[in-house]
């Protein structure tokens, strides 16, 4: 076997944004030689060859010094890059200005988050009346580096107590621990090893929380199947805590979840076996005897309890509804068979809250945001007045609260608050950012292109206005494609400064996701998992045909399940993009079950292990498979986190293993690996402006951009 080879330097000299292509056909980096082994795995029949299973063991003493070769190499790199201090401080002038959650309110005291400008972490504040703000928690405070993050805040029935959450370094793996509200005293013991978990109070008396068993072996890549709902008694010790539900081979589930609603009454709990699809439980909270009762038997929908006044639930629900509607229910006969509809499903995905006496049901229309509100009849009571086209949030509150609160986003604005009357309909500017973007002197424009089965796609583009379309235009295509989860506008730094620049961002609403309800999500599942990479490729295709760009001057990028689409679309088409950014990519389609949490995404991809039609589809298009020696690849920049204990790091080793070893062409293939940090959530801002200039800057030089002295101009 080939030892790893730790290079001092990189025999590269990096030199002006005009000049690299020209380079990029003689010179060629030096890479880490990584080690190949034997390991081959035999899928119903087929032998299939695994040389890089050893960065699987994230935490051997070889993969961590193949991690600190590669990362010499990469930043080495990076650094040389020109105009990369550039671009880093401009993002992080444009990063420095205040940012201000929408407030809720808990016993009268007014809590909301608030980030000063370049703050690593979001600051929760506390307000009565009157009074000046004060510092509630504050995350920043929680570890040096801030690298420590804040996670859920649950407050007890009276307000009076609160459970928060903390993850370190970036971990799934969360610490529960539980503080009077009104002292910020810390009253007990630090809860461990909880992960997808809620944190639900039944009155002031203690909490609902969810994990896992503990893995055996690597906490970070160990696989957990085996979750339960506990509930935590105040004063009392963790190892005494009641199993609510789970814990039994009849009762084994994935996700378990358990919540209480508003009133005290009932406890609900959801339990899945994937990412699609739940059964749904209820328990009265008047007796500790009652049984725990079934609602939804089975995981062909996806249903929730959203309000309920008395015994009559509201739910939220996908069965027989693939847009979703609300209906109710007596809790004394809860099953599906007893279900009336209380507002119908529509042409339009819904996702509705409550909040003053209210229901507010958010459509999503071609990805962009209306807002209805109904009363407790089930009458409309008017549209809400939004700002404009793009992301609203918000909408909830509880019952006695008489101003709603909402957000509102997109492409090219930064998110703003606003304060509804839920009365009179009218709405009012709560909070407005000050910032140095000119928002007016950018455009979004929705187009919907076709698709190679002739599916209609709809997607966002935004560039400054006056855009030439000559084809040259530096242009970033993202996409995700996935899991239900709908792609609508938002508002970014890092993105911001791309268009400053004379970037174009487009953002494509690909299958799989969830713009069009179930329908759109299960057809980009399993076996027709290739349309969502279909419908990237058409996206890439229909804005060179438009001459928004050119295969010269296009990167694709994409996160998680979107690294997967990234990784898949490069690998089939390599020669459309530039540039290609897979961020925390699920790239070995063979294995990833195996992983952690993993196999509870085998709705949306099917496993290896199914059948032989699905091995033999993963396998066509699995990344880390089909990376073929003799290739010219985009250039490329991998990106992970050492800590990432959803998707592990070993799929974007293998992948950039890979094509190190494989692509012919001198376009670099690197591999960035953030330590100590983990999927994406909590990441400190200080390591989110050095990631985005590193993949700006990539992204420009390795397309031959030159940029103007400032960036804004």
């Amino acid at each position: 076997m080939q030892k790893i080879i730790f290079p001092t330097m990189v025999i590269l000299t990096l030199i002006s944004c005009k000049e690299q292509e020209k380079a990029n056909e003689t010179v060629k980096l030096v890479y880490p030689e990584t080690k190949m082994g034997n390991v081959v795995d035999v899928y119903f029949g087929d032998s299939v060859a695994d040389p890089y299973r050893w960065l699987e063991d994230d935490r051997s003493p070889e993969t961590e010094a193949w991690v600190k070769a590669q990362n010499v190499v990469t930043f080495d790199y990076l650094n040389k890059i020109p105009q990369r201090e550039q671009l880093k401080n401009r993002i992080a002038e444009l990063w420095n200005y205040e940012k201000v959650g929408t407030p809720f309110f808990e016993n009268g005291v007014k809590y909301f988050y608030k980030n000063d400008g370049l703050q690593n972490q979001y600051v929760l504040y506390s307000q009565k009346g009157d009074e000046a703000p004060k510092v509630f928690l504050d995350p920043n405070q929680f570890s040096a580096d801030g690298t420590t993050s804040l996670g859920q805040v649950s407050f007890s029935k009276s307000g009076k107590l609160v459970a928060y959450s903390i993850s370190e370094g970036g971990s799934d793996w969360r610490k529960v621990i539980i503080m009077s509200a009104e002292t910020n005293q810390i009253l007990e013991d630090t809860l461990i090893d909880v992960k997808f978990s809620g944190l639900s109070w039944k009155g002031d008396e203690g909490f609902y929380y969810s994990s896992y068993e503990k893995p055996k072996g690597s906490e970070l890549s160990a696989k957990t199947d085996q979750h339960k709902l506990y509930y935590h008694k105040l004063g009392t010790a963790q190892k005494t805590d009641q199993l609510i539900f789970g814990g039994t081979a009849e009762q084994k589930r994935r996700y378990v979840g358990g919540s209480v609603t508003e009133d005290g009454n009932y406890l609900i709990i959801s339990a899945s076996e994937a990412t699609s699809g739940n059964e749904l439980y209820i328990k009265n909270l008047s007796n500790d005897k009652n049984p725990i009762v079934k609602m939804v038997d089975g995981f062909e929908s996806d249903s929730y309890v959203i309000e309920n006044v008395g015994s009559k639930l509201f739910l939220v629900t996908n069965f027989n509804a693939p847009n979703k509607k609300i209906v109710t229910v007596d809790a004394v006969k809860p099953q599906q068979a007893n279900w009336i509809d209380f507002i119908p499903e529509t042409e339009n995905v819904l996702s509705p809250s409550t909040g003053a006496g209210y229901f507010f049901a958010h459509y999503m229309k071609d990805a962009v945001s209306q807002v209805k509100q109904f009363d407790y009849s089930g009458k409309m009571i008017r549209e809400i007045n939004l700002p404009g086209l793009g992301t609203a949030d918000g909408f909830g509150g509880k019952k006695e609260d008489t101003t709603i609160y909402f957000s509102f986003t997109n492409y090219n604005t930064p998110v703003s608050n606003y304060a509804l009357n839920p009365v009179t309909g009218e709405t009012s500017v709560y909070w407005t950012p000050k910032i140095d973007f000119k928002s007016d002197n950018f455009e979004s424009k929705q187009v919907f292109y076709t698709s190679k089965d002739g599916t209609k796609v709809p997607m966002i583009i935004t560039y400054k206005k006056g855009l030439k379309l000559d084809g040259k235009n530096p242009t970033i295509l993202y996409g995700y494609g996935g899991f239900n989860i709908s792609i609508t506008p938002s508002f970014s730094i890092a993105n911001a400064v791309w268009m400053e620049n004379g970037g174009v961002y487009v953002v494509a609403n690909l299958r799989g996701g969830g713009e069009y309800g179930r329908k759109w999500h299960d057809a980009g599942t399993q076996l027709k998992k290739q349309n969502v990479f279909d419908d990237f490729i058409a996206a890439a295709e229909f804005l060179i045909k438009e001459n928004y760009t050119s295969s010269d001057y296009l990167a694709i990028m994409g996160r998680s399940n979107g690294g997967l689409l990234v990784g898949a679309c490069m690998t089939q088409r390599p020669e459309l993009y530039k540039v290609a950014f897979p961020g925390v990519g699920v790239l070995d389609m063979l294995r990833y079950h195996t992983f952690t949490s993993g196999a509870g995404w085998a709705y949306d991809y099917g496993t290896s292990e199914q059948s032989e039609e699905m091995f033999k589809y993963l396998k066509n298009y699995s990344p880390v498979h089909n990376v073929k020696k003799g290739t010219k690849y985009p250039a490329t920049l991998v990106t992970t986190g050492d800590h990432d204990d959803r998707v592990v790091p070993a799929h974007s080793f293998k992948f950039a293993a890979e094509l190190q070893a494989k692509n012919d062409g001198t376009n670099p293939t690197l591999i960035r690996i953030e330590t100590n940090a983990g999927h994406g959530a909590g990441t400190p801002v200080s390591k989110l402006i050095d990631a985005n200039a590193d993949i700006l800057s990539f992204a420009f030089y390795n397309m031959g951009v030159e940029l103007k002295a400032a960036g804004k101009k």
